[in-house]
């Protein structure tokens, strides 16, 4: 995290996001095919020039929508996931060499990004064990006689994450599904920006409803939402 965590208003432009990424970077994005990433950020993103960017994310997204317009915009050098099915252009650029792309089961994928959130250095598993394919040089270890493969954790230089609401202070409440990887995200960055669809003062959330504790979050933009209609036409 950086070191914006003890401020109580950690509510900046959504221009400023910017300054903080620059090319070369790893990212890490919340989301589950578009669905929980930040929009707004996102598009931010695409106004600046970055590039050769390592994203970490459950998936490419779609052609136009979320962090699939990254991809399509060959902004992604390298990219972490669990698939790329559902953006065609990430497939057609990993066979063309753009894209290095490293493949990662969901439920792996979500344990390192956990991992990573809590300071661990990786997690033990057994998925792959024997297959040279999945092994692929990967260290592996045997407790009480079974053996396990070593999956390291992930971190990012910037965890971008998308909430429902989100107080001054940065605790976060999701919306249902939506939710789905932005709560581990968020603790795997040196530096977390959540966008936020509705900002409230610190205190007006109740304690229960808070998924994200605000000492993970070292930013806050208001979302300007998205137009899901037009995202899906391009698709």
């Amino acid at each position: 995290m950086g070191d914006n965590v003890g401020t109580m208003n950690k509510v900046i432009p959504l221009r400023e996001v910017t300054s903080y990424v620059s090319s070369g970077m790893t990212i890490m994005v919340g989301g589950f095919g578009g669905v929980g990433n930040p929009p707004s950020i996102i598009n931010e993103l695409m106004k600046s020039n970055v590039h050769q960017l390592t994203l970490i994310c459950n998936d490419a997204g779609f052609p136009q929508i979320g962090v699939g317009k990254l991809v399509t915009e060959k902004r992604i050098k390298k990219l972490i996931a669990s698939h790329i099915g559902s953006n065609p252009n990430a497939g057609k650029q990993m066979t063309d060499g753009d894209l290095e792309v490293i493949f990662s089961p969901q439920g792996t994928l979500a344990e390192r990004i956990r991992a990573g959130g809590v300071g661990l250095g990786g997690v033990l598993v057994d998925v792959g064990v024997a297959n040279p394919i999945v092994e692929n040089g990967k260290q592996k270890i045997v407790i009480n006689e079974k053996p396990f493969l070593v999956e390291p954790a992930l971190t990012a230089n910037v965890s971008f994450v998308y909430a429902k609401k989100g107080d001054r202070f940065g605790n976060l409440v999701y919306d249902t599904s939506a939710r789905n990887t932005n709560p581990l995200v968020a603790m795997a960055g040196d530096i977390t920006i959540a966008e936020v669809e509705k900002i409230v003062d610190t205190g007006e959330l109740h304690p229960e409803e808070i998924i994200t504790p605000g000492a993970f979050v070292d930013y806050i933009v208001q979302s300007e939402g998205v137009n899901w209609t037009w995202a899906w036409e391009k698709k």
